[in-house]
């Protein structure tokens, strides 16, 4: 099987941990990842800020760097969400007949990691090791979008060592929303709040989630209230084999 990792923009940018945490499990588990280095964006920024037919060309961009590969890992609920269901979208209202064909080939190899894992692949136990208090939120797009449903917790639950506590409200939103945290700051803040008050409630060491940009949010609120709860992608957790961070 050929795998490429598609990163995403906010990873690359901001968490390349957990890029290398996928290839890590991944090669674990006996398999080879590649990276097309021509990836960039998925188009969702501007695909919820109204700039469709500007997404296009990242659209035909991504169907064409990934072609030729039989599974496309993505360690974003919210980016696989957007190639699955905005791509395909695009590619109708604003794209050619040819581009439309180009998504439809392409899109079917498109997996969240979690599910690749645990559906494609067909495993839960990666041979990981973590003795920590974890607890998992199950960001919008992954509940909501990609329905995951206990994907990522039967991964957790199969690492060595670890204490999976459940958090309070874990299918309340953290009130990231991407640009609605910037728009709505008022709101998002209240609910970032609610969220980070269920974190410690939870009585947990990391909270992990499959969204790094959920995670991003949530850790800033938990930072400025001087929490020493740490946060992690779940994909760092299951690369882990003892020695954490």
């Amino acid at each position: 099987m050929r795998i490429a990792l598609f990163i995403t923009c906010l990873n690359d940018i901001m968490f390349p941990g957990t890029g290398r945490a996928v290839v890590t499990v991944l090669e674990r588990l006996g398999h080879t990842v590649e990276f097309p280095e021509e990836q960039t964006c998925c188009g969702q920024m501007h695909f919820n800020t109204g700039y469709r037919p500007e997404a296009v060309p990242l659209v035909a961009r991504f169907a064409r760097i990934f072609a030729d590969y039989d599974a496309v890992i993505i360690p974003s609920a919210s980016c696989a969400g957007m190639i699955r269901e905005g791509h395909s979208l695009l590619a109708e209202r604003h794209g050619s007949a040819q581009l439309q064909q180009e998504v439809t080939e392409v899109v079917p190899k498109v997996h969240e990691f979690t599910e690749f894992l645990t559906d494609v692949l067909g495993v839960t136990d990666v041979g990981a090791s973590f003795p920590h208090r974890v607890t998992y939120q199950p960001t919008c797009h992954s509940l909501r979008g990609l329905r995951l449903g206990d994907r990522p917790q039967r991964l957790l639950r199969a690492v060595k060592d670890i204490d999976l506590v459940d958090l309070p409200a874990a299918e309340s939103c953290c009130g990231f929303g991407g640009t609605f945290a910037l728009k709505n700051a008022e709101t998002s803040g209240a609910m970032l709040a609610d969220k980070t008050q269920e974190v410690l409630d939870s009585g947990a060491e990391i909270l992990c989630a499959a969204d790094n940009s959920c995670l991003m949010h949530i850790g800033g609120g938990l930072s400025r209230q001087g929490s020493t709860v740490r946060t992690m992608h779940l994909a760092e957790i299951l690369a882990a084999e003892g020695a954490t961070r």
